[in-house]
């Protein structure tokens, strides 16, 4: 699929890895369709940065874990846009917490916006895809989906089914829609991760080193340009799932 003129509905491109992926698809001729849920300000700034490019952008605020307000986002993209050519399921929670410990509450949550939410997005905006001559759509898995980690269970869980959902949906949704997957390592640190924790997760990876959010939105890119890929998970972090496997 050539991205130029294309619209993409990115889920959780407010900042980080999503407002890099909306960067990139921008800066090769795409509209978006900018999707967040609190991050109004940073929403703000990414439309007028994502502007500054040349395309359109949509900010479109929901809770794409609520089946009713993603029908009503993908309603208001379709009437903006005309068409939606390109998904990306970003959004995602990484709230850690040991199973005993662990509430009901907590656990909801966590799926709701890790696997209930891509569900919900592809849902709804699957039916439009196919009207055309191509579509496609790219979740964002985690390495903890393939190894689970300690204190992430719901996560992991998520994440799991997550890579299962891509394989699932390129099966029922062939041969117009591709899904494919891709599963970040160390490519952004969170903002309050120390300098020694950084280098630790650093050298768990066969690389030595951290990525960076532009590695992911570089990867989402050669899925939608490459039209002869479906239901794959591509590990973008550093040989870190290798390097676990070597310890």
């Amino acid at each position: 699929m050539q991205v130029q003129g294309k619209i993409a509905l990115i889920t959780g491109a407010a900042h980080r890895v999503g407002k890099a992926i909306a960067l990139k698809l921008a800066q090769h001729g795409a509209h978006i369709g900018l999707n967040y849920h609190h991050s109004a300000e940073a929403a703000q700034a990414t439309q007028a940065e994502l502007r500054a490019l040349g395309v359109e952008v949509l900010l479109l605020p929901a809770d794409v874990s609520d089946a009713v307000a993603v029908e009503n986002m993908v309603a208001q993209a379709m009437s903006h846009f005309g068409q939606i050519d390109i998904l990306v399921n970003n959004a995602a929670s990484f709230q850690r917490a040991l199973f005993l410990n662990m509430s009901l509450s907590q656990w909801d949550e966590v799926l709701g916006l890790n696997l209930r939410g891509p569900f919900i997005c592809a849902k709804a905006v699957a039916p439009h895809m196919l009207k055309l001559t191509e579509g496609t759509i790219i979740n964002l898995t985690d390495l903890s989906g393939v190894v689970p980690t300690r204190g992430r269970v719901a996560h992991s869980v998520a994440k799991a089914g997550l890579i299962s959902l891509t394989e699932a949906l390129a099966i029922e949704l062939r041969p117009t829609i591709r899904v494919n997957g891709i599963a970040p390592g160390p490519v952004l640190a969170p903002t309050q991760a120390s300098e020694a924790v950084k280098a630790r997760k650093a050298e768990r990876t066969l690389l030595k080193r951290w990525g960076e959010a532009d590695h992911v939105a570089q990867t989402v890119l050669f899925l939608v340009e490459n039209d002869y890929i479906t239901g794959e998970i591509i590990r973008v972090d550093g040989g870190e799932l290798l390097a676990w496997r070597d310890i």
